[in-house]
């Protein structure tokens, strides 16, 4: 009886919780255009402040969804970033981090 009403309470809560974005890579391999302008060169640092840029290719999906929502809000303070991410919907987001998720390592 107990665990019937722990189960009932989970599934509840399970289904209070948003739900994720699917990612559509193709999509995404579109948008995250500019992404691969600073991301995807080889060694790339920016004029200044200088600062190394990492890559981003191969990074899990959740990782990158959640950084970029996080730059997105301000949580994340980076200006580039906060300016590449405060126009981007949740489905963007999905898009771009299923795609470079899957993108070759470079």
């Amino acid at each position: 009886m107990k665990s019937a009403r722990w189960g009932a309470a989970a599934l509840a809560l399970a289904s209070a919780m948003p739900v994720a974005a699917a990612g559509d890579k193709e999509a995404g391999m579109e948008k995250a255009n500019t992404c691969m302008g600073c991301h995807g060169i080889p060694g790339y640092n920016n004029a200044y402040p200088t600062y190394r840029v990492p890559k981003v290719s191969g990074q899990p999906a959740e990782y990158l969804e959640l950084a970029l929502k996080a730059y997105r809000s301000g949580e994340r303070p980076h200006t580039t970033m906060h300016a590449q991410a405060a126009s981007m919907s949740d489905q963007d987001i999905a898009d771009i981090a299923a795609y470079l998720a899957t993108a070759p390592k470079k």
